[in-house]
């Protein structure tokens, strides 16, 4: 054992309510600049992108699973692995049942973007299920730049590191981002999803420099960035749908740059 040891077995442990309050609540998150990662998967996937796991908490109950005694084995000497009894882990969690272990990590700090590299700007994302499916779909298409504006849901939440399956670790990331400001200053292509006055995703040339403009679950793209886009874009819809859920829309236009890089 080349790490830190404790042992916690009180469900009533100050740290223990610290751990809950962290899971359960993004100012203490942003407070202490951490994000908490949930499951073996997420914190495997944070140590491969290079990330750091100063402090993890361990259930007792899968101490002996070969894939975290794996991953215990790549923490360095500096890391601290508190073990909890599954039920001390459960009043900490945010899932049905106590999962392997809980993980803090830094949240990370992205570099600035390249200058002509396609992006994804998001307007006021609130579903944790809907930003995590995209920054997962970004990941996937090679779009490594997701801004987000101040009104997004916490995009290092639990909820939305669950959902985007490691994607976090692999994309720049940039919090509160002024998207008008963005926008102004992107000399690529600049794409907006509207139903209303568009054209035919299929009908543009995504190959180059691009940025994605999506909106709110319920409004949509606001007027602002609207009125800064070179083209307002539609994904044709010969069935019965009037329309596609924001993390589904993304997904198809992301892949329609695929194949078109593709092609």
């Amino acid at each position: 054992m080349h790490y830190i040891a404790k042992t916690i077995t009180s469900p009533h442990n100050d740290e223990v309510k610290v751990l809950a309050r962290l899971v359960q609540h993004s100012r203490d998150r942003r407070k202490e600049g951490v994000m908490v990662l949930e499951g073996i998967h997420l914190a495997e996937s944070c140590l491969q992108a290079g990330g750091a796991l100063p402090r993890l908490y361990l259930n007792e109950a899968a101490a002996d699973k070969p894939e975290v005694r794996a991953l215990l084995a790549r923490l360095p000497a500096d890391s601290v692995v508190v073990t909890l009894p599954e039920a001390v882990m459960a009043k900490a969690t945010a899932l049905a049942s106590a999962g392997e272990l809980l993980a803090l990590s830094p949240r990370p700090r992205p570099r600035a973007p390249d200058a002509s590299a396609a992006r994804v700007l998001l307007e006021d994302i609130q579903d944790p299920g809907n930003l995590g499916t995209i920054l997962r779909c970004a990941a996937a298409a090679g779009v490594w730049d997701v801004f987000l504006s101040k009104g997004c849901v916490d995009v290092f939440s639990p909820k939305v590191l669950r959902a985007g399956m490691g994607a976090h670790f692999a994309l720049r990331i940039h919090e509160h981002a002024d998207l008008e400001t963005e926008l102004r200053g992107f000399s690529g292509r600049k794409l907006v999803t509207h139903l209303e006055g568009s054209s035919s995703l299929y009908g543009h040339d995504l190959s180059g420099a691009v940025a994605f403009v999506f909106g709110n679950e319920g409004a949509g793209v606001g007027d602002a960035l609207l009125a800064l886009a070179d083209a307002r874009i539609r994904i044709p819809m010969p069935g019965h749908a009037e329309s596609l859920n924001v993390a589904m829309a993304a997904t198809v236009c992301l892949f329609e740059r695929v194949r078109q890089l593709e092609g």
